[in-house]
């Protein structure tokens, strides 16, 4: 593919920054930093217009806070203006990183979230005998900066664009050179994209019959456990030497025994929630029924987050455990049919 140029201009454009505006508050219109930045917006927006177009805008304003859903993590997030600014480069670049992934890769494209992925490592189960699964050790954290600028530079000849890039990417530091944040828009494309090259080797070089990527979790099939195991060994080597990144140990099993991977245990035929995304369902829905006993929120924000959480849960045989949990909580609302 030819390289992209003259990108930036489009992505300082006010209209540009105006949709990435809309995009960054969505949802989160209440809060005090986006109610202040959106008292005067066009002025706000015209500020980072200016500044993107003299290269003064600055980049890397984090605020740190862990998490523990589903594991423990460290979330940087970033000012609400430079989430605009992330938000106006990504309504001009998706696209590209979006067109150099390969078909079984499910992560910050459209259409192809989590749910897609299960439903596709779902028809493999039924198709193969083995199954090996890998992951990459402390993934975002272990993104060496000067290879991924050399994979960005490999779709984009705009220098001002390169430029905004390579500030964003050294903004942040996990360690010497490594890390992208967890937490800004371009952090999911960056590390989506820094895979990509993982995944054509698998395809096109060790042409493994059946693969799925979701972010870091690689997953691969065939019905010769000593082939795959070779296939394994050959990926780790690939990303150790070609992209500077650990693998956890790989697991390795058949099919039959179930595929832990994306929150289920995904058998040949049928899907089982995880043990850590059966609690998180006990967990999310005791913290909403209290907060619905104690009147902070409404009886249909409750219902409204209850469905959410059947969203994941109904990807799999899950009724007979959600209905046990409803009523352990004293609650009467029914079950949503899948």
């Amino acid at each position: 593919m030819k390289r992209k140029g003259y990108l930036f201009e489009r992505i300082a454009d006010i209209d540009n920054l105006r949709c990435a505006f809309w995009k960054a508050q969505k949802g989160k219109s209440q809060k005090p930093d986006i109610v202040a930045f959106a008292k005067k917006p066009d002025e706000n927006l015209l500020r980072i217009r200016e500044q993107l177009l003299n290269g003064s805008y600055r980049f890397g304003n984090y605020h740190y806070f862990t998490v523990y859903d589903p594991k423990k993590r460290t979330i940087c997030a970033a000012a609400f203006g430079e989430r605009v600014v992330h938000h106006a480069i990504m309504n001009i670049c998706a696209a590209d990183f979006d067109n150099r992934q390969i078909h079984r890769s499910y992560a910050c494209r459209k259409n192809r979230g989590t749910f897609a992925a299960v439903e596709q490592a779902a028809v493999y189960q039924k198709k193969y005998e083995w199954f090996l699964k890998l992951d990459v050790r402390k993934y975002f954290d272990s993104i060496a900066h000067g290879i991924l600028f050399e994979k960005l530079q490999h779709i984009y000849k705009d220098k001002q664009l390169l430029n905004m890039f390579w500030k964003i990417i050294d903004s942040y530091h996990a360690h010497d050179d490594t890390g992208v944040p967890i937490g800004n828009l371009t952090s999911q494309y960056f590390a989506n994209h820094y895979l990509s090259f993982a995944d054509r080797y698998a395809i096109e070089q060790l042409r493994v019959p059946a693969y799925v990527r979701y972010m870091d979790d690689m997953l691969l099939w065939t019905n010769d456990r000593t082939e795959l195991l070779r296939h394994g060994r050959l990926m780790e080597d690939y990303v150790r030497e070609g992209l500077k990144l650990a693998l956890n140990p790989a697991v390795c099993n058949r099919t039959g025994h179930g595929l832990p991977a994306l929150g289920f245990l995904l058998y040949p035929n049928r899907i089982r929630l995880n043990s850590r995304s059966r609690q998180r369902f006990s967990t999310k829905l005791k913290q909403n029924c209290l907060l619905l006993a104690h009147d902070e929120i409404t009886e249909s924000d409750f219902g409204s987050r209850v469905l959410s959480l059947y969203g994941f849960i109904n990807h799999a045989d899950s009724r007979g455990f959600a209905g046990h949990v409803l009523q352990k909580q004293g609650q009467t609302l029914k079950a949503p049919t899948a």
